[in-house]
């Protein structure tokens, strides 16, 4: 008799899935992130801005990370691509999933400022949670000095990243509270600066919305992360703590054990039919005459010992 056994699929989900996810997440951060420092208010709400934006990380990582691994960055996305941890095609629908939930989530705030009627002009209101420098910067830290905090802080993001996400770290269960931590710390840092958000994505999303000025000077605000991105990816690669792109599509979805129970299922495929026909009824016989044969050998014995 043949058995057919159904071996699950080791794909993760499908890059439609993953994008979506990449966007929702990108989305929720933004909404966060924006949102606190346009109506923060000290006074009725004491969190700092930069806390809610790790504690947003976080959560999104926890919800949608399994889906596609909680980028919600395009520096990530780039340290990644770089490490050789992700294909080219599914980095390229990453950023472009990334970009449009960031402007998702800056058009509902804008929509929401629109309507409040004591702010007569939403741009000037997003301009305070915008990425500037020089004259628009709140200690008017000027390009080169902004340049170099981005590609710094976005090289320890993405350090962190690929570092508590690996393979062959044990604490990787605990990779959204390290990375959010990590946010939190260096917003602390960029808000001071310069506004500075680590995340091309967020700061694009916030200078669309705002003034002139702010899409004059995007272009450092991708440029600086993706170096430091770039940076720590080649440091992680050079390490030797990338993985093949085939097998890192799956490791953050999956986990590791699922190619384990496919290997188990092919190794019992594997065994010829005849030999289990003949090899697992062998023995039943062969047991049943034993014991048949102590029995009649037992009741000889008695009655010739009765005999005698």
């Amino acid at each position: 008799m043949t058995t057919t056994v159904s071996v699950p699929s080791s794909r993760g989900p499908r890059l439609l899935a993953r994008a979506s996810a990449e966007a929702v997440g990108t989305l929720f951060l933004v909404v966060i992130g924006l949102g606190v420092l346009v109506f923060i208010n000290p006074q009725a709400v004491p969190m700092p801005g930069s806390l809610a934006s790790g504690l947003a990380v976080t959560a999104a990582m926890l919800a949608f990370g399994y889906v596609s691994g909680g980028h919600f960055n395009p520096a990530i996305t780039v340290g990644h691509l770089v490490a050789g941890r992700m294909k080219l095609v599914d980095g390229a629908a990453y950023l472009g999933a990334q970009i449009v939930g960031g402007l998702l989530g800056a058009l509902a705030l804008f929509a929401v400022v629109k309507t409040v009627p004591n702010i007569p002009d939403s741009r000037a209101v997003f301009e305070t949670s915008t990425s500037g420098f020089g004259a628009h910067s709140p200690f008017q830290v000027p390009v080169t000095g902004v340049m170099l905090i981005e590609v710094l802080g976005a090289a320890l993001l993405v350090g962190v990243f690929l570092g508590v996400t690996a393979r062959r770290n044990p604490s990787k269960p605990a990779a959204p509270f390290a990375v959010g931590l990590t946010v939190a710390v260096l917003l602390q840092l960029g808000q001071s600066t310069g506004n500075l958000a680590f995340n091309p994505a967020r700061a694009t999303a916030s200078a669309v919305f705002s003034s002139s000025w702010a899409v004059e000077q995007l272009w450092l605000f991708w440029a600086a992360p993706l170096v430091g991105a770039a940076i720590a990816g080649l440091i992680f690669r050079g390490f030797g703590g990338s993985a093949p792109a085939a097998v890192a599509e799956v490791e953050e979805p999956l986990p590791a054990d699922g190619w384990d129970e496919e290997s188990d299922d092919d190794a019992d495929a594997a065994v010829p039919e005849s030999e289990a026909e003949v090899s697992t009824p062998a023995p039943a016989p062969a047991a049943a005459a034993t014991e048949e044969k102590s029995d009649a050998d037992q009741a000889r014995d008695f009655f010739d010992g009765k005999r005698g």
